[in-house]
């Protein structure tokens, strides 16, 4: 179950980290992984590291808020690959980007770059990936969010928490229009995941697993969203948290 051979996935951000998770976890299941990166220098160590391990992997640098740059790359990726049909947006800045900054001590520019990557660069990346996977009548979107869009936390994540909020909201939408043409757009809710000093901690308090998520994680949270088996499932937001929020 959950294959995915002869597929073809775009994983943003995806030069290490959660993101590098979630390629190792497509690739596993036999996809095509493009790895997008910010720096192209990441997203080449990743795909090589992929190959390395004996899976089909190629490199796509981009700057996810940068519209022309997403264009271009989707560009490139369909003419070395033929086709996208899976697209995830794992590319954002995390929750401590900037450290905890009380709303309104936080400057406009701050929110402009969560906004931009987090929300408008899924919807560009968006807009140049579908059309194709309207055209072939399958294809998957999965936006990895958090759970900073559905609790307050008082430790000064409310841009952040907006943007994700956003994005959520647009995946819900989305997934009305993309449905009847075979294609799904659904999101992961992340809780505290293990890539910041002191994850741990908090986790062991707040979950019922007692843990901090990993990137293996999230890797098969997305891996069943972008299975054929999981084509019933359009318009979620789905919680993967260790059960910190239940509701």
């Amino acid at each position: 179950m959950f294959r995915l051979d002869k597929k073809v996935a775009l994983v943003s951000g995806a030069g290490r980290g959660m993101g590098f998770g979630v390629a190792q976890a497509l690739a596993t299941q036999g996809a095509t992984v493009i790895v997008n990166d910010f720096h192209a220098d990441r997203a080449e160590a990743a795909a090589r590291q992929l190959r390395d391990a004996g899976f089909q992997a190629h490199a796509a640098a981009a700057d996810m808020t940068d519209r022309g740059a997403i264009f271009a790359m989707v560009e490139q990726v369909l003419h070395q690959a033929g086709a996208v049909d899976i697209f995830v947006h794992n590319a954002g800045i995390p929750a401590q980007g900037w450290g905890y900054t009380p709303f309104l001590q936080s400057p406009e520019s701050e929110w402009n770059a969560w906004l931009q990557l987090n929300l408008h660069g899924l919807m560009h990346a968006c807009q140049a990936l579908l059309p194709g996977m309207i055209e072939r009548r399958w294809g998957r979107v999965v936006a990895i969010n958090s759970d900073a869009a559905r609790t307050a936390t008082g430790m000064g994540l409310c841009a952040y928490g907006a943007a994700k909020a956003a994005a959520a909201g647009f995946i819900r939408n989305l997934s009305g229009e993309v449905g009847p043409h075979g294609v799904t757009a659904n999101a992961l809710s992340l809780g505290t995941m293990n890539n910041w000093e002191g994850s741990e901690k908090i986790a062991r308090k707040g979950t019922s697993v007692g843990r901090a998520g990993s990137p293996q994680d999230v890797g098969a949270a997305v891996v069943y969203l972008a299975s054929p088996e999981a084509e019933w499932v359009n318009g979620q937001v789905l919680a993967v948290n260790g059960g910190s929020l239940v509701a």
